[in-house]
């Protein structure tokens, strides 16, 4: 792995370590505003159980250098997982996290597939999906 891949990731697991912690201290409210109104679940449930997983999720980007392909994934599925959350702000015009537009929060929906892609590329997750599918051709 390139010293850039491996900041990135490093840099990745962070933002999720502290997304996480939010979750459960200073931005509840913030984070219990996205939670979709036809989820199953309690909202401060939902709320908690996804920052427990993103902290979990966080550490083992920064830890887990061995099965980096394996966990980038999974961060990737996250990140679709939770991606109702924020179509759920945009469709109810809830105001989190300074998003107080129709404008901030479609721009919003536009970072959750570069979030994805940057979880396949840092952990080389996409480079070992197109080398396995390559070598499957031959």
């Amino acid at each position: 792995m390139s010293l850039l891949r491996t900041s990135a990731r490093w840099l990745l697991g962070g933002v999720l370590l502290l997304a996480g912690t939010a979750h459960l201290t200073f931005a509840r409210d913030e984070f219990v505003a996205q939670v979709p109104s036809w989820l199953p679940f309690p909202v401060d449930v939902t709320v908690v159980a996804s920052g427990i997983v993103e902290i979990a999720l966080g550490l083992a980007l920064v830890v887990l250098g061995r099965f980096r392909v394996v966990v980038g994934w999974i961060v990737a599925a996250f990140f679709v997982a939770i991606f109702p959350g924020n179509i759920e702000q945009f469709v109810r015009g809830t105001d989190a996290f300074g998003l107080d537009t129709d404008l901030a929060r479609g721009v919003r929906l536009l970072f959750q597939p570069l979030l994805v892609t940057w979880a396949l590329w840092s952990t080389g997750a996409w480079r070992a999906w197109r080398a396995r599918r390559s070598t499957a051709r031959r």
